[in-house]
């Protein structure tokens, strides 16, 4: 799945672009197989050919909405290492299928917390989703155990929503920020 796609955006510090395989393979595997980056968000992939399966389906998801929606790529401008996914996309309900509220999220590599990348990659994302597809609002799920991510939120300017069940299955903190 070799995509010659063009950059989508970039911030001070990060390039961002859909995820090339297999020449970003090892970085996302460093991501996505870590039991501590992935223990906010789901299990870890247990081998490369899974992750590279989901990678490739997820790509093929957002190519079909068609809809500006995706994971992408943060690379390191300084590096040219991918080491990170921001997303921008619909929010699944609790049994999975499409919502109309959207969400923004961030997956980084461990040895890039605690340097503003999430915070610098979702504040691009947010202004992406309110400029080029004119959302009216974006929310953060966060686990509320998740004190990294939910500082992250509170750096953005994202309003707290309180709890709920209503995406992913599970309970959730959400936060809000509208234009």
């Amino acid at each position: 799945m070799a995509i010659a796609s063009p950059f989508l955006g970039e911030t001070t510090r990060l390039l961002i672009r859909p995820w090339l395989l297999p020449q970003d393979l090892a970085a996302a595997w460093a991501i996505y197989s870590d039991p501590e980056v992935m223990a906010f968000i789901r299990p870890p992939v247990l081998t490369p050919a899974e992750l590279t399966a989901q990678l490739e389906e997820r790509q093929q998801h957002y190519e079909n909405r068609n809809n500006g929606t995706g994971r992408w790529a943060l690379v390191e401008k300084a590096t040219g290492q991918a080491i990170g996914t921001i997303l921008l996309a619909e929010l699944p309900d609790a049994q999975g299928a499409v919502t109309a509220d959207y969400e923004v999220g961030w997956h980084l590599r461990r040895a890039s917390w605690g340097q503003g990348y999430a915070t610098e990659a979702a504040r691009w994302a947010i202004h992406y989703g309110f400029q080029s597809l004119h959302l009216s609002q974006i929310y953060a799920v966060v686990r509320p155990d998740n004190q990294r991510s939910i500082r992250v939120t509170q750096r953005l300017g994202m309003q707290s929503h309180g709890l709920t069940t209503a995406y992913y299955g599970r309970e959730l903190a959400l936060f809000g920020i509208t234009p």
